[in-house]
């Protein structure tokens, strides 16, 4: 194995690393890699190795999907370009069945790819090339989200707004009785919102909340969250549970305010 002046490994044996992988107990924490990328999944595998994961791979959509869907990882790292099937009909099938988190690779630059994966379910995006360090921080990031708080001993209270209804400690969500099926980006972006109803929560502060990054004018994964959230919701035109405020963020109105909007339309 050899260090180039990027930063980044050229692989000379991958054998005994991926044998090590396999050979690995099962309680385990272990992250799935589907990308044709050998030589970039043996660096990922490295890097978080030294985080304490265990980390597996498949290298085409078939055996990708039939591994995601077979249970025990805590989270999939999914490339888009894959030979077979490609990686949004893999995350696809897998938001079908599955809430299992999912980290998107994307080239860099395709806008289209990552509103694509994203409206499908897709946890949060990376373009490539990226440094394997902030790879690491965006699974850090999506696990923190995924795990919520389920740690602490004390139940979080079910929080209701109108017909609405959100319980912290099942993660599940209901309309009027009926449940919605929710990512667990989506839930996260709900809780803040109903936590907040009535409130314009900005988009900075959803950004640092539900995605754990920074704030980027330029970054519209937020607003597609949001839009998918809403159509979850039933969200209609004349009916919006999420209402928009132009350069300043989001509110959750509400039924108060529902009623009183609904009543001027009418007039």
């Amino acid at each position: 194995m050899s260090r180039t002046g990027g930063g980044f490994l050229t692989i000379l044996y991958l054998e005994p690393w991926v044998a090590w992988c396999t050979m690995k107990t099962r309680n385990m924490e272990r992250i799935l890699v589907i990308d044709d990328d050998v030589e970039l999944c043996t660096l990922v595998g490295e890097y978080l190795q030294a985080e304490g994961f265990v980390v597996e791979a498949a290298h085409d959509g078939e055996s990708g999907l039939q591994r995601a869907t077979g249970g025990g990882y805590l989270l999939v790292v999914l490339d888009v370009m894959l030979p077979g099937i490609n990686g949004f009909e893999v995350l696809r099938r897998i938001r079908a069945t599955s809430r299992l988190p999912v980290l998107l690779l994307t080239a860099r630059g395709e806008d289209v790819d990552r509103i694509v994966g994203l409206e499908i379910g897709a946890d949060d995006y990376l373009p490539k090339p990226f440094n394997p360090r902030e790879l690491v921080a965006r699974i850090r990031a999506v696990l923190r989200r995924t795990r919520g708080d389920k740690s602490s001993p004390a139940a979080p209270d079910i929080v209701r707004v109108g017909e609405i209804e959100l319980d912290p400690a099942t993660r599940s969500v209901r309309r009027d009785g009926q449940p919605v099926d929710l990512t667990s980006v989506e839930f996260n972006l709900l809780e803040v919102l109903l936590r907040e109803a009535g409130r314009v929560v900005p988009r900075e502060r959803l950004v640092n909340a539900v995605l754990s990054r920074k704030f980027s004018p330029f970054d519209r994964s937020i607003d597609m969250h949001v839009s998918k959230v809403r159509k979850k919701l039933g969200d209609t035109d004349n009916d919006e549970h999420i209402k928009t405020i132009r350069g300043v963020g989001y509110i959750f109105a509400r039924p108060r305010e529902k009623v009183g909007e609904k009543a001027k339309a009418t007039s």
